[in-house]
């Protein structure tokens, strides 16, 4: 079996091929008022003042959009403005909400933000959190196996190119409150959250165990 050492890379590359990603990029809007909102963001939630909307990430946050389509879900985000039918958090800032990154319904992976600038996604952490939204989440359109593998190896992928210290979902972050990465002022400004659900982050959770995220704060 004197091929036996090359049948085992091309097999091994084979698994390698199978399990690789590709992310797509498929920017939303980020134009001068874009820009401008998040540096106004940064400065009057957490006092940060910068040239540069960048962020240094320290955390991944989980998501679920509740919208049914990965063009509905970018239309959502595209516009730099909040629209009309989120008074809840208006009132806070008009920068509209994002996420560096979306995953539809079949696992495939769009980059909407380069990494490291902020996304409104996450209360009192957007300075340092990277988003991964997941295109459904209702009952009718619940989270796929495709999106649990794609979020996985998002998740790896992430940790090996920053210093992440924390995975977390949506659904946590008032555990960090009391946490130095926690820079919101308002004592008042919250919203509850329950994505991506319990369910989805203990599977995401479990298969990244090698990777040792620190534990959450407990309140």
């Amino acid at each position: 079996m004197k091929n036996f050492p090359l049948l085992i890379i091309l097999i091994s590359l084979c698994i390698a091929c199978k399990n690789a990603k590709v992310i797509i990029d498929d920017p939303i809007n980020f134009n001068d008022q874009r820009k401008n909102l998040t540096l106004a963001y940064l400065k009057n939630r957490y006092g940060i003042e910068k040239d540069d909307p960048t962020i240094d990430p320290r955390m991944i946050v989980l998501h679920w959009t509740v919208i049914p389509t990965y063009k509905k879900s970018f239309e959502a985000f595209d516009n730099p403005t909040l629209p009309d039918w989120r008074p809840d958090i208006k009132n806070i800032s008009g920068l509209n909400v994002s996420s560096q990154f979306m995953v539809d319904q079949n696992g495939t992976i769009y980059r909407l933000l380069p990494e490291t600038i902020m996304a409104r996604h996450v209360i009192g952490l957007n300075h340092c959190a990277i988003g991964i939204e997941n295109v459904g989440g209702t009952k009718n359109l619940p989270l796929t196996k495709a999106q649990l593998k794609s979020n996985i190896w998002l998740v790896r992928y992430l940790k090996e190119k920053y210093e992440i210290n924390y995975l977390i979902g949506h659904y946590e972050y008032t555990l960090f409150e009391n946490h130095p990465l926690w820079l919101e002022k308002d004592d008042g400004y919250r919203t509850k959250k329950t994505d991506p659900g319990t369910d989805f982050m203990k599977r995401v959770r479990k298969a990244v165990k090698d990777l040792n995220f620190k534990a959450l704060p407990k309140n």
